[in-house]
């Protein structure tokens, strides 16, 4: 080894030990003959000290040492003169006296601090992804990381959990997103896909008698990237047979209770885990993935905005549609640019428009509100009565300010949730030291797609539907709800799962219902419909996304964060320059010719 200690790890009861250490030039000071290194390794940082009058060499070689050089010293511990030192560090009581250096190697100017926590541009940050890790913030990620991943195979192994890797070039077969597709040399013509989810493979091991299986798996999507979306990412896969629904709920609830509870116990845990049915996060939160930390619910307001005079609540409520109303409480003072910043937002998820309506100053209680207090483009249109109604229906006061949206219920939603989200932000609402953890139970099934007008499955077509409903599933589909659940935490969805179709029959009454001919049921699952014919054990499971699950305990706002080596917001990896090009003598060997467009 280069080194007989960590930078980290020095402290007072080492003084008078002679140690060797290696790493990189944090920051050199020179104080007119005593040259001091602050040097850095992934344990920590601590002071090294070179004095010509005890090592001239080491000293004068010192004096060539710039940020991000690679050395190793040879000195011993000392305590720091009274006065200097550094409480802001875990080493700041003690230094290292130098009597040896070398320069293991030395290194160009970075484009980017990297002994400073300062805003650095993402492209950069992604090209030199390399430095970047060597940032504390990213070193911290990663290593807990490191340690969040080591728990959940600690938890699940000591539970008799199996770990079983799966293969990544499987059948391309629909499940939710695009697949990526890996053309086969050897098999001209045909394409392997990525797996999107171990899904079948996890079912078919229930099958092979596993019982307990888990992996940290790698799961491919070929879609549009987001803040908390990736095109490759890891999950936590797990199965189990002879299972009900109840029993992986509370399996997923103690294994994230007590991984957040052992790793980040600064952080408080709401338990137990509240369980809304679908239907309720929709109506209160407008989000299928909610943040329980604080209230702002959505009210249903259609009731009194058709009593109106309001032209636009008419036309929307006689096609069909609603209208919903989130408080922003204290919001009711909003200039005209902020009121101006809402609606921007609003429409761009999706509204056609956003109606405020201030409820005057603070002070006094909603009794107390006048008409000339309130200020709305539609109050003339509206009775203070009217008005009062609305804002007692989303508990608001005096002083407040309504955001009203009318339009067809499912195109609303992402505007609401929107909204919701931006005053909880303006206003500070969630306390980040909580981890507001909900399952929500119950979803449909299966729903008509708006594009092609189908039944598709809202989860995947192997979720068993509710034994209730089963007997809807020739009259009336969309009422069907599975036996499916997600987890959210604080606004991201961070695990999802079911239990699943066991028997052939109901299985192939699914893919029947959502319009899949026998000849394609046959091409496309035929291997998990025969499989099933061989004692299939009823069995269920989830996958839990690492990726947000990180983001969850970092207070991280990007996933791309919490991972070692992401792709930008356009899906390309600026560090190895990825897609690119290949030669033409690889496309040849693949059979592939491209087009030009």
């Amino acid at each position: 080894m280069l080194r007989t200690n960590s930078c980290g790890e020095l402290r007072k009861e080492h003084i008078g030990a002679e140690v060797t250490l290696s790493g990189w030039v944090n920051r050199r000071r020179d104080h007119g003959g005593l040259i001091f290194i602050d040097l850095r390794d992934r344990e920590g940082i601590v002071q090294t000290v070179f004095n010509p009058e005890i090592a001239p060499a080491a000293a004068k070689a010192a004096g060539d040492l710039r940020s991000e050089y690679v050395i190793k010293v040879v000195g011993k511990v000392a305590l720091r003169p009274a006065g200097t030192e550094n409480a802001k560090i875990p080493t700041g009581d003690i230094e290292v006296i130098v009597k040896e250096l070398e320069i293991l190697n030395t290194s160009k100017t970075p484009p980017f601090y990297i002994n400073e926590e300062i805003e650095v541009d993402e492209s950069l940050r992604l090209k030199y992804r390399y430095l970047d890790l060597r940032r504390p913030r990213m070193k911290e990620n990663l290593l807990l990381r490191h340690r969040v991943v080591k728990f959940m195979h600690d938890y699940l192994d000591a539970r008799g959990f199996t770990e079983v890797e799966t293969p990544i070039f499987v059948k391309s077969t629909p499940e939710g997103a695009r697949d990526y597709l890996v053309p086969s040399r050897v098999h001209p013509g045909q394409f392997y896909g990525l797996p999107q989810s171990p899904q079948q493979l996890k079912q078919l091991l229930m099958v092979g008698g596993l019982e307990k299986y888990y992996q940290m798996a790698r799961c491919f999507r070929d879609e549009d990237l987001r803040a908390d979306r990736q095109p490759e990412h890891t999950q936590l896969d797990c199965e189990m047979s002879f299972v009900s629904r109840e029993d992986v709920l509370q399996l997923i609830e103690e294994l994230y209770s007590s991984l957040a509870n052992t790793l980040k116990p600064e952080l408080k845990v709401i338990k137990p885990f509240p369980r809304l049915t679908y239907a309720d996060v929709m109506a209160k939160y407008a989000s299928d993935k909610p943040d329980l930390r604080y209230g702002l619910e959505v009210a249903d307001i259609t009731d009194i905005a058709g009593k109106t005079e309001f032209k636009v609540f008419k036309t929307v409520i006689a096609n069909g549609g609603v209208v919903r109303v989130i408080n922003a409480p204290g919001c009711g003072e909003y200039t005209k640019k902020q009121l101006d910043e809402l609606n921007q937002l609003a429409t761009s998820a999706g509204a056609k428009g956003l109606l405020t309506i201030s409820l005057g100053t603070k002070g006094g209680s909603l009794n107390d509100l006048a008409q000339d207090m309130v200020k709305s483009v539609a109050a003339k249109f509206m009775t203070l009565e009217q008005i009062k109604e609305m804002a007692g229906r989303c508990k608001a006061n005096k002083g407040d300010l309504l955001l009203i949206i009318a339009g067809e219920l499912e195109k609303i939603y992402p505007a609401l949730d929107t909204l919701r989200r931006e005053i909880a932000r303006s206003l500070k609402l969630a306390d980040p030291h909580v981890l507001a953890f909900l399952f929500i139970i119950d979803f449909p099934l299966i729903t008509r797609s708006k594009e092609t007008g189908r039944w598709e499955a809202v989860n995947n077509p192997f979720t068993h539907p509710s034994d209730e409903d089963i007997p809807l599933l020739d009259s009336a589909p969309d009422k069907v709800h599975g036996k499916n659940y997600d987890l959210a935490c604080n606004g991201l969805e961070i695990a999802s799962g079911s239990i699943r179709i066991h028997r052939t029959p109901l299985q192939r009454k699914i893919f029947k219902v959502l319009g899949y001919s026998d000849e394609n049921v046959e091409k496309l699952f035929g291997h998990m419909l025969e499989a099933f014919d061989y004692g299939a054990p009823p069995h269920g499971g989830f996958g839990a996304g690492i990726d947000r699950t990180m983001m969850i305990l970092t207070g991280e706002d990007n996933i791309r964060d919490v991972m070692a080596f992401p792709k930008n917001q356009s899906a390309t990896d600026l560090t190895f320059g990825a897609p690119s090009p290949v030669s033409e003598e690889q496309l040849k060997e693949l059979h592939i010719k491209l087009r030009e467009e």
